[in-house]
C-alpha cells in the first residue's frame, strides 16, 4: 500500500485539531485539504482511501493531469498556489475552490473565462505576514478588492486565505492568522459574507486552528517529506 502511515497520521491530525479548537472554544468543522502537489496519483488514491476528499495542488497543469488520470474518483480539487492571469482560462471551472485570488485583473479574467451560467468559487489571499515575497493583497487594500469582486457574476467569494511567515515562533504564526480572522470579521460587519478561513499548513496548523481556521492545507504531515 502506498503511504501506509497516512491513516495514523490523519488520526493524529484530527486529534490535534480537536484539541486546539477546544483551547479556544471553537466548534465549527475544520476541513483538511490534502496537499498532493509533487506527489503522484497514488497519493490522491491513498488520501481518498483514508477518508479525505479535498485535494490541494499548486500548479494548474499538474492538477489537470491528475484530474484526467483520476477522473473516476470523487474528489474536490483545490488550487492553492499562485495563479497567473494567463492560466485563468485553464483554471476556471476545473477547481472546486481557488484559494489564491489577490488582484482585480486576475479576478476579472477568471470571471470572463468561467462558463456561462456557472460560478467559480474563490478565496481572496491576503498577505498577513508582511513579507514582500508572499502573495496576497495587502490588508489595507482588501476592502477595495472585495468591493471590486461584487459585480463579477461568475465568481463566488467564499472567504479569505493566508500564510504565516516561515517560522517556528507560534506567537508570530498566531499574529498572522489572528490578523486574517480580524480582517474577515471587519469585512463581514461591512456586509460581506466570508465564512471560510483557509490558513495553516503542516508546520503551523495548530496555531491556525486556535485562531479560527475553517480549512487547513496539509502535505508533509500527512504524506511525509516530498521526494522532488
Amino acid at each position: 500500500m502506498d503511504f501506509p502511515d497516512l491513516p495514523d497520521r490523519l488520526a493524529q491530525v484530527r486529534e490535534a485539531v480537536a484539541r486546539h479548537q477546544t483551547i479556544r472554544g471553537w466548534t465549527h468543522p475544520v476541513r483538511i485539504v490534502a496537499v498532493t502537489k509533487t506527489h503522484g496519483p497514488e497519493a490522491v488514491r491513498a488520501a481518498v482511501a483514508a477518508g479525505l476528499t479535498d485535494m490541494g495542488e499548486n500548479r494548474v497543469q499538474e492538477a489537470l493531469q491528475k484530474q484526467e488520470l483520476l477522473a473516476g474518483l470523487s474528489v474536490a480539487w483545490h488550487l492553492i498556489g499562485t495563479l497567473q492571469r494567463n492560466k485563468a482560462r485553464q483554471a476556471a471551472g476545473r477547481f472546486a475552490l481557488i484559494h489564491s485570488v489577490d488582484r482585480g485583473d486576475l479576478s476579472a479574467e477568471l470571471d470572463r473565462r468561467a462558463a456561462s451560467g456557472s460560478r467559480q468559487a474563490i478565496l481572496v489571499q491576503v498577505n498577513c505576514s508582511d513579507e514582500p515575497q508572499k502573495g496576497g493583497v495587502e490588508p489595507r487594500e482588501l476592502p477595495g478588492l472585495l468591493e471590486g469582486l461584487q459585480p463579477l457574476e461568475h465568481l463566488e467569494v467564499r472567504g479569505l486565505m493566508t500564510m504565516s511567515a516561515l517560522t517556528d515562533d507560534t506567537v508570530e504564526q498566531r499574529r498572522a492568522f489572528r490578523r486574517l480572522r480580524e480582517l474577515r470579521d471587519a469585512a463581514e460587519q461591512s456586509g460581506f459574507r466570508l465564512p471560510e478561513l483557509s490558513m495553516g499548513m503542516s508546520g503551523d496548523f495548530p496555531a491556525a486552528v486556535e485562531e479560527g481556521a475553517t480549512m487547513i492545507r496539509l502535505g508533509t504531515v500527512l504524506f511525509g517529506e516530498r521526494t522532488r
